[in-house]
């Protein structure tokens, strides 16, 4: 899915950035689609200096985010490596899957169509986002599917000029969901996985069929209304795809949050599906974490995009 999001080089470095913090690492590969971490380091940010928005400004000052990333590659070790993949906040980039009503008679129309749903959608003119776009397979009805990311230009353009002082190249940006994604991908088991992962106003769920996403949807709530949406959620998934004796129906949850608790989650999902869900540990999806203290939550993203450098 995400080799054709955009057309990178695709590093074994990669760099994962949140409100709180900013995690490096380095992957090295241990087997068919099992990894280790090399070189890892995570570093807290102060409050308020980097803040996640789609339309408004991420990063307060440039010149203290730029000591904190010299900082992080420092520790980790990382200080030569000049080719990076970027893992953004998830509030900072809006993703959908555009449905098509009828079919365009060219590749024009097409293209102004997909402009047209684009700004609809996530509520920017085209022409102010930088927006990648993927068809996927059509709906039960036939309808042409796209899945498509955006991030504004005015955004992305603040992250791009601090990795250029820096003297990098980043070869692949993108999300932190989309990034963290990539440890569903299976192109032999069309069996359908869910991807939880918190953002600072809610999360963002994405629905893994294959290699392609299903369902994508970024729900804004308190933590104390999570519990009741992700049920939801999970109703949502069993009323529209709900033939449990169905091989593709849902066996697999991967939870990406410092605030979520796997066992709760597990209850809910009982509750809402009425089968056990497997909710993956690090080691289940091929990302063996290192002794030292590092938590998954911070390494799931960048390790994700890391390790699209052995494909």
């Amino acid at each position: 899915m995400l080799e054709t999001l955009t057309q990178p080089n695709y590093p074994r470095a990669a760099l994962g950035l949140e409100a709180e913090s900013v995690t490096a690492l380095a992957l090295q590969k241990e087997g068919k689609r099992k990894f280790s971490v090399k070189q890892a380091a995570t570093s807290e940010l102060p409050e308020h200096l980097l803040t996640p928005s789609f339309t408004e400004k991420n990063i307060s000052s440039a010149d203290e985010m730029l000591v904190l990333l010299e900082e992080v590659i420092t520790t980790a070790g990382l200080r030569k490596q000049k080719r990076w993949s970027v893992s953004l906040p998830s509030n900072t980039a809006r993703t959908a899957i555009l449905t098509l009503e009828n079919e365009p008679a060219s590749k024009q129309e097409l293209s102004e169509i997909l402009d047209w749903k684009s700004e609809n959608t996530f509520g920017v003119p085209a022409g102010e986002m930088r927006i990648s776009r993927r068809k996927i397979t059509p709906d039960a009805g036939g309808k042409s599917r796209y899945f498509a990311t955006a991030v504004k230009l005015s955004v992305i353009d603040e992250y791009e000029t601090l990795f250029e002082m820096l003297g990098w190249r980043a070869g692949l940006i993108l999300p932190r969901a989309i990034s963290e994604a990539n440890w569903l991908i299976d192109t032999k088991n069309q069996t359908d996985s869910l991807l939880i992962s918190s953002q600072t106003d809610g999360f963002t769920a994405l629905l893994m069929r294959g290699d392609e996403p299903t369902v994508v949807r970024s729900i804004t709530c308190t933590d104390s209304e999570r519990d009741d949406e992700i049920y939801r959620l999970l109703m949502f998934y069993r009323d529209r795809f709900g033939d449990e004796s169905s091989e593709t129906f849902l066996e697999k949850l991967l939870v990406v949050g410092k605030s979520f608790t796997p066992a709760r989650l597990k209850e809910i999902a009982d509750e809402a599906l009425g089968k056990t869900l497997n909710i993956l540990r690090p080691e289940d999806i091929g990302l063996y974490l290192p002794a030292q203290d590092l938590s998954f939550d911070d390494l799931a993203a960048p390790a994700g995009l890391a390790s699209l450098g052995w494909k």
